[in-house]
């Protein structure tokens, strides 16, 4: 029997919420001009990256400043640089529409997801890493005046070249309802977690926590708007499973989480400790994986020392808020484990954006173990 032509009709029509429109057919005419920022050799050669001089120590260069209305659609960055850390010591900041505070503000690295300060392959739905160090975002940036985009040296070395290519379209006009992208990182070097009495609190039984006391913060932000998702690096500073800790959502001032989870590597959309639990069907101690909106393109493992990166992205349905938002996760279960944890939040808000936290040290950023107590071993 065939279904009637109206239930086909809304079986596939796409769902929208209001005030959005779908996006346009690849086939269908598009009405705005395509624009682009770059290093390229203006006089004609083949000097691309250096397209001013090489970035000094201490000097914040202006990769450009463009007139609205637009949206960014597409970053590309790679950097010359024999500096150890470059990526955590070049920092990236955006601002919109002439303000003051950036909207966007992150080491370089940690923006796209290496937030260890060295390289690695991968590709999600909006970032990814290509071969031989091309950086790439594509999160859609709306601006309605103007972009303004720098990079910061803060590194002791000279930055040899920075390669870029900033896609942007110039439209007539945006939709009421348009956002502004932002992007916060956040570290704690080490989370501040039970050091004391370490076999009455490995993550099991005695410890409780409702209210989120404690919690590491990704990102937080007053006004409208919904939050994306996050990259998430770890250096282990303990032994044993760090992912036991839930993530805990607080919207509009509520003093409890509306959205709470079963574990960090499940927020994460991973499972069984990402293989290490004794569950593992592909026999690989360490799997690897990156899709679209999760991964685990690094997976150190359970010893102490151990260097993990992780990513999760709410595309299908980003976490609304109409006053405020607190996105924060425990530091395994309760809080227990004092691990190195370096993120970026990602989001969309009306302006203005309350003030950020004090952005760290450059000294401060770069991974390293502490040493605390705890085992050593991931089985000790």
């Amino acid at each position: 029997m065939k279904a009637p032509i109206f239930l086909l009709s809304f079986i596939l029509l796409p769902i929208l919420l209001p005030g959005q429109t779908p996006e346009p057919e690849i086939w269908q005419l598009r009405d705005y001009t395509n624009m682009r920022l770059t290093s390229t050799d203006t006089t004609g050669g083949n000097d691309d990256g250096n397209w001013a001089n090489k970035i000094q120590p201490g000097e914040t260069r202006v990769l450009g400043e463009v007139q609205g209305p637009g949206i960014i659609k597409h970053i590309w960055f790679t950097i010359a640089s024999d500096e150890k850390y470059h990526l955590k010591k070049l920092v990236l900041r955006i601002y919109w529409d002439g303000e003051d505070s950036p909207s966007v503000e992150s080491p370089v690295g940690d923006f796209f997801g290496l937030g260890l300060g060295r390289y690695f392959m991968y590709e999600s739905r909006y970032t990814s890493v290509g071969s031989q160090r091309a950086l790439n975002a594509y999160f859609p940036m709306p601006f309605r005046e103007s972009a303004h985009i720098t990079i910061t040296n803060e590194g002791e070395m000279v930055t040899d070249a920075f390669y870029f290519n900033i896609d942007w379209e110039k439209h007539s006009s945006l939709p009421e309802n348009t956002a502004y992208f932002h992007a916060q990182y956040r570290q704690a070097v080490p989370t501040d977690g039970v050091l004391t009495d370490w076999e009455n609190n490995p993550g099991v039984g005695k410890l409780r926590n409702k209210d989120g006391a404690g919690n590491y913060v990704i990102m937080e932000a007053t006004g409208h708007g919904h939050y994306l998702g996050a990259t998430h690096s770890l250096v282990l500073n303990q032994g044993d499973w760090w992912g036991e800790g839930d993530e805990m959502i607080f919207i509009d001032g509520a003093e409890l989480p509306q959205i709470i989870g079963t574990g960090a590597e499940d927020y994460y959309l991973g499972a069984w400790c990402y293989g290490g639990c004794g569950i593992n069907p592909f026999g690989n101690e360490k799997p690897e994986f990156d899709y679209l909106d999760y991964g685990n393109p690094r997976n150190g493992g359970d010893d102490k020392g151990a260097q993990w990166m992780v990513y999760r992205f709410h595309a299908e349905s980003p976490v609304v808020f109409n006053s405020s938002i607190r996105m924060t996760i425990e530091h395994g279960h309760a809080n227990h484990r004092a691990d190195n944890y370096y993120t970026v939040g990602y989001w969309y808000q009306t302006e203005p954006h309350q003030a950020f936290p004090e952005f760290p040290a450059m000294e401060e950023r770069i991974p390293t173990i502490v040493d605390i107590e705890g085992p050593v071993m991931g089985n000790d």
